[in-house]
């Protein structure tokens, strides 16, 4: 199958004097094109946590459930890492709208058929599944990324692409709603809706998505813009594809710095998720909030990071001079704030709680995509999606793992303080880890 998604071949060169409308249209349709489709790679990834409470209600356990999402963050982490190498020398078109294809069909699975939620391994083993396809949307969107877009420029780009996770993640309760409405109250919609809604992105992602600008007869960005990376040495040879080897050896596992942010992510994406994959059954156990009301909040959490994210990169590159750890450690620390006053706010202050939700995914965000951006800095544009999904892996893996089965555990044993506990203790080591490379990151940028 790896064949199918084999990078796109070099092409007749566009005639000199085509080259720059060709390029400002092409790299601007292939940018709206992994914009909305990564989007929608969220519709059918985080709406298992709306369906919660009513599987709660049919006498599962928040331990068993939290388990069956854990397969969501368990393949995730492991195909973002694994399907990263694999886009970095794959064609990001047919790659992205496959496994969008794939997930949303899981998911509409799960929807329709009584067996799909009939016991916890059943619906951990489809998560499974959901979440290997789902490692199929960030590489090939990291690739586009640095193959149509030059060093300078990509600050901005990759903060402004990275509120795309936050409009789906907000999406997938308003359409939950949306769906309840439309299907009787039907609380299954959660799963076909956003589903159906996922095929006619895939759909989109294949008619806007272009692989390389080689592919489509054009030079390379660098060449184009005169604008090459200063994290290591740019050579012509960075414009053929690696291998898995190179890639893993030379750029990636002896990449100190690397390492460093990937622990970090760990605990950033456990604090992110810890939130809001808990969000819905907390605040209608604990806050007295309905389904809507919780739906409503679980969406504003997320697209309180899109202004949250922009910010981020503005103040990281602006005040800090594109140094990330020392924004990731004033958003951290801001985050760290708001957690434990959504924590403490008592019960009958319902306005207090959305505001915390939204300062939480305001700040939560900006750490997330400026990780990942430094990731794709460190190692040569061929890697990205490597690097990319190293760091993915902690995050997934080590963090939203945690987030889901560590969390549901602690909340059954001990209540939700022991889980509240656990999202304050992530905070606190993700700043601590972010300030460790403070001075290497200054080296770096010297």
């Amino acid at each position: 199958m790896i064949g199918i998604f084999k990078p796109a071949p070099h092409v007749e060169q566009v005639a000199d004097d085509e080259v720059d409308d060709t390029y400002k249209r092409l790299r601007w349709q292939v940018y709206i094109g992994i914009f909305i489709g990564y989007a929608g790679y969220y519709l059918v990834r985080k709406n298992f946590s709306l369906a919660i409470p009513n599987l709660v209600e049919e006498g599962f356990s928040r331990t068993e459930l939290g388990f069956a999402l854990s397969g969501v963050a368990i393949a995730y982490g492991l195909s973002k890492f694994v399907m990263g190498s694999v886009s970095d020398r794959s064609n990001a078109r047919y790659f992205m709208s496959f496994g969008l294809l794939t997930s949303a069909l899981c998911m509409i699975f799960m929807g329709t058929s009584a067996f799909a939620l009939s016991s916890v391994w059943i619906m951990f083993l489809i998560l499974l599944l959901n979440g290997w396809v789902q490692g199929m949307g960030w590489p090939p969107s990291g690739r586009i990324m640095v193959h149509w877009f030059s060093p300078k420029e990509r600050g901005r780009v990759v903060s402004f692409w990275n509120v795309a996770h936050n409009i789906g993640g907000g999406m997938v309760g308003i359409l939950a709603v949306w769906g309840m409405a439309i299907f009787a109250g039907d609380y299954k919609s959660v799963f076909y809706f956003h589903g159906m809604i996922a095929i006619v992105i895939a759909i989109f992602i294949w008619l806007t998505v272009r692989d390389t600008p080689q592919s489509q007869g054009l030079p390379s960005i660098e060449k184009y813009h005169n604008d090459y990376p200063m994290a290591f040495k740019y050579k012509e040879t960075h414009e053929t594809e690696f291998s898995a080897k190179q890639i893993f050896m030379e750029y990636v596992l002896n990449n100190k710095l690397l390492w460093a942010i990937a622990v970090a992510n760990a605990f950033v994406y456990l604090v992110r998720y810890g939130v809001l994959d808990w969000a819905p059954l907390y605040l209608q156990e604990a806050k007295d909030f309905t389904f809507d009301g919780s739906s409503f909040a679980y969406a504003l959490y997320e697209l309180a990071g899109i202004p949250g994210t922009i910010i981020c990169g503005i103040i990281s590159d602006k005040y800090f001079r594109a140094r990330r750890a020392p924004a990731l450690i004033l958003f951290m620390g801001i985050t760290l704030i708001c957690v434990v006053v959504y924590w403490l706010n008592p019960i009958g202050n319902p306005s207090l709680d959305i505001a915390m939700l939204i300062a939480i995914g305001f700040f939560i965000y900006g750490p997330v995509m400026l990780i990942g951006l430094f990731a794709l800095d460190l190692v040569p544009k061929k890697a990205a999606g490597t690097a990319a999904g190293f760091t993915g892996l902690f995050g997934y893996v080590g963090g939203a793992v945690s987030a889901n089965v560590a969390i549901g555990y602690a909340v059954d044993i001990a209540g939700w303080d022991a889980g509240f506990m656990l999202i304050i203790g992530a905070c606190v080591l993700s700043i601590v880890l972010a300030s460790l490379t403070i001075k290497a990151e200054m080296k770096f940028n010297a």
